[in-house]
């Protein structure tokens, strides 16, 4: 017998790629139990699976940095002093992302790549170890949102939220609706996919000199990465992360400041026509801003 759950949950995280740096991602969960049926002649109850698998989710991966510990350019290095933890990616370009968080910023996969097939085995190993005794497997599909028009992955952190959103690196991966004169404006879209295509999004105020970061790790050309950090509830965020691969904003940004910001430079293109810019923040939510 099996018992089946669609749109579980959306895990909106961020993944270090070797070909794609830091990506941004929103994949969406559906669940397979198998097992026999209990004294309430169920699987288990539709409720309970969603609460507790969803609990589950949210706390491995979910608003989390997936890091591949297989591939030969990470390096992972736990202090015990303090329980941050250093990590430095090296992609097949080269280039460095290197972070200092706690530890709950991050999900370890025991893969080479992160990928739907590396991320499923991680999470179901997790799982396993909660299912109630009737419960004998558990399949998990994941799965992007499917996405006719462009969109964009994004990284960001949003350090005066008082939840997980405040990880330094988490992201999603978005539509974008850009409506000039009352109609879609598919160049304009395409214009901010690539725009913003496995972008990390920094805050000006977050910018910190090179000498300041605390990562015992260094690059080669300094002047080719950005550095930031920031003091928030769960503890400290640091982040260094190539120029090439960054938008920085004067704002914070929430989905909200990034449709303003969106609108603002949009205007830049689209003169005195009538605009709307819908920035959506992974699957089915986002915010509107236009005249």
């Amino acid at each position: 017998m099996q018992l089946f759950v669609n749109d579980l949950t959306v895990m909106d995280f961020s993944y270090l790629c070797p070909r794609r740096g830091m990506v941004g991602e929103s994949w969406i969960v559906d669940v397979i139990l198998d097992g026999n049926l209990n004294d309430e002649s169920m699987i288990q109850d539709f409720g309970k699976v969603k609460k507790n698998l969803k609990k589950l989710i949210d706390e491995y991966v979910d608003h989390k940095l997936l890091v591949p510990l297989d591939y030969t350019g990470s390096t992972v290095t736990h202090r015990s002093q303090d329980e941050q933890v250093e990590v430095r990616f090296e992609s097949d370009d080269n280039k460095i992302i290197q972070l200092f968080c706690p530890a709950e910023a991050y999900a370890f996969v025991y893969a080479a790549e992160v990928t739907m097939a590396s991320v499923g085995n991680y999470l179901r190993e997790v799982i396993a170890t909660h299912l109630p005794d009737n419960v004998a497997n558990i399949d998990l599909k994941l799965r992007p949102e499917q996405i006719l028009t462009p969109f964009y992955h994004y990284t960001h952190g949003l350090k005066k939220h008082d939840g997980n959103c405040q990880r330094i690196a988490h992201g999603h991966r978005s539509k974008i609706g850009i409506i000039i004169d009352g109609q879609d404006c598919l160049e304009s879209q395409q214009y901010w996919a690539q725009r913003w295509q496995d972008i990390y999004i920094i805050s000006t105020e977050d910018l910190i000199e090179y000498s300041q970061l605390q990562a015992s790790g260094t690059v080669e050309n300094p002047d080719e990465y950005y550095c930031c950090a920031y003091e928030s509830s769960q503890g400290y965020f640091e982040l260094v992360i190539p120029r090439s691969a960054c938008e920085v904003i004067e704002t914070d940004s929430t989905v909200e400041c990034l449709a303003q910001y969106v609108y603002n430079e949009q205007k830049k293109r689209s003169g005195n026509s009538s605009l709307q810019v819908m920035a959506y923040e992974g699957v089915g939510k986002g915010a509107i801003v236009g005249d």
